[in-house]
């Protein structure tokens, strides 16, 4: 084993990339790894940190650059942790992602079989519909921006590749009110000052902005002159909430919220079905990418209009409900209430009647409609990114459906899953791997099993 130390300069070449995005070299036998480097780097690298199994370096002198490796276009990069890849092209991104996703099913799930296809985003800019925004104080002046990685540190930005440019708009109206009202920004130290997070959120299908304020008070100082500045940025602009959180905590928003200014709720569009969005709903940030993967999804499901479906982990029904036209009979079953009273609604705006949601844990819901003699030709499940419990997994065996859709939002946690599912006789027949957050590590993938 290599006897690396802090602060050895190392030459090494970049070959392989990490699910988090930070390049792997080798060293006398150690792992090396190197944020923002690209597969072939030759480079100096700074060592930082030594451990008995790995270590962890910086470039310190950039030799030979990789074929992928690109100038970065955002001047924000990397300090600002919002992105990962934005030193490498974007069709380098999708190799390395696509290479994440066949290595986790073949590491982990033990499965040589290989994704069908990488569904690319045709704008890996500017997709995002949601922004958090945190404020800070600078200089005496009112700042928003990214936290930087592993931090609470905000780096000021005036406009977010990842964002619809109206956002940074929308966010130095917001800093201007502050520097020019008595809204002290809120200190997370001290747990005292009013403004917390800008929170954000938008219609792409519909235009429609919502501009949620989070403070740490009932609302806003001078709150109409907050209204009438956010208004005067733009005519898209149609609700404007105050979101109170008074706790000491790291979660953006509280429970309570109270609309301040025009509609309760905006409307989006997925799969020619409306949705109505409020400020705790959750809802994809990437609306051309959840199209696309929704739409595999329901290709993968095979739907005729004869099946019973079930929705698991089915949130706010998005992915149930663009596929109601389809079934005989969705069942969706959701443990947050909230979700379920989302759902319900979004069933009611679009008059699909074929509908059911449940508010239960997945286990014991899908016991329930058992009992009913309720039993589904389809399953879709998309669970939270650590996967599937034990439980969930033997509920869907013994629901016995034809075919079982899997949407996950972690290569690793699918794979293990898989492997559970291999081993309660299921075969994994086909999966692709559909990039939902450009130039961030994360990467989504759909997969369809059958007995």
């Amino acid at each position: 084993m290599a006897s690396l130390k802090k602060n050895d300069i190392i030459k090494a070449e970049i070959e392989g990339m990490t699910s988090e995005g930070s390049g792997v070299a080798h060293h006398e036998g150690m792992a090396v790894f190197v944020p923002c480097s690209a597969r072939g780097d030759v480079a100096e690298l700074h060592i930082i940190k030594v451990t008995g199994n790995y270590a962890v370096g910086k470039i310190k002198t950039l030799l030979q650059p990789g074929e992928g490796r690109c100038e970065p276009d955002c001047p924000s990069f990397p300090q600002c942790g919002g992105c990962t890849f934005r030193h490498i092209t974007y069709a380098e991104e999708c190799r390395v992602k696509l290479q994440r996703v066949n290595d986790a099913i073949k590491r982990i799930g033990g499965i040589d079989r290989a994704a069908d296809e990488f569904i690319a985003s045709d704008f890996p800019d500017r997709y995002r519909n949601k922004a958090q925004l945190p404020f800070g104080s600078q200089s005496g002046q009112a700042v928003f921006g990214f936290y930087a990685e592993r931090s609470h540190r905000i780096i000021p930005f005036g406009d977010c590749l990842l964002q619809p440019e109206i956002f940074g708009a929308i966010a130095q109206a917001t800093a201007n009110f502050l520097d020019d009202t008595p809204n002290d920004i809120y200190d997370e130290n001290t747990g005292k000052g009013r403004f917390r997070h800008l929170y954000i959120r938008r219609g792409f299908a519909t235009g429609e902005i919502m501009v949620c304020a989070v403070v740490n008070a009932n609302g806003l100082v001078s709150e109409d002159e907050f209204i009438r500045r956010i208004r005067a940025v733009s005519p898209e602009i149609k609700s404007i909430v105050i979101n109170v959180n008074r706790e000491k905590t790291n979660v953006i928003l509280g429970g309570k919220c109270r609309t301040a200014w025009g509609s309760d709720v905006i409307r989006d569009e997925l799969c020619g079905v409306t949705f109505e969005i409020s400020p705790l709903s959750f809802y994809q940030v990437n609306r051309a990418q959840a199209e696309r993967l929704y739409r595999k999804a329901a290709e993968y499901a095979g739907l005729d209009g004869s099946q019973v479906l079930f929705d698991l982990y089915c949130g706010t029904g998005t992915i149930g409900l663009t596929m109601a036209s389809k079934v005989k009979m969705l069942y969706g079953i959701e443990k947050v209430s909230d979700a379920v009273k989302n759902a319900v609604r979004n069933a009611e705006i679009n008059g699909i009647a074929n509908a059911r949601f449940f508010c239960d844990d997945v286990s014991e819901g899908a016991e329930r409609l058992l009992n009913e003699g309720i039993s589904p030709d389809v399953i879709v499940i998309d669970p939270p990114r650590k996967g599937c419990s034990a439980a969930a997994i033997a509920v869907v065996d013994r629901l016995a459906p034809e075919k079982l859709v899997y949407i996950s939002c972690d290569p690793a946690t699918l794979a293990r899953d898989a492997a559970r599912l291999r081993e309660c006789g299921w075969r994994l027949e086909r999966y692709a791997a559909v990039d939902m957050f450009p130039r961030t590590a994360n990467v989504e993938t759909v997969a369809l099993f059958t007995r």
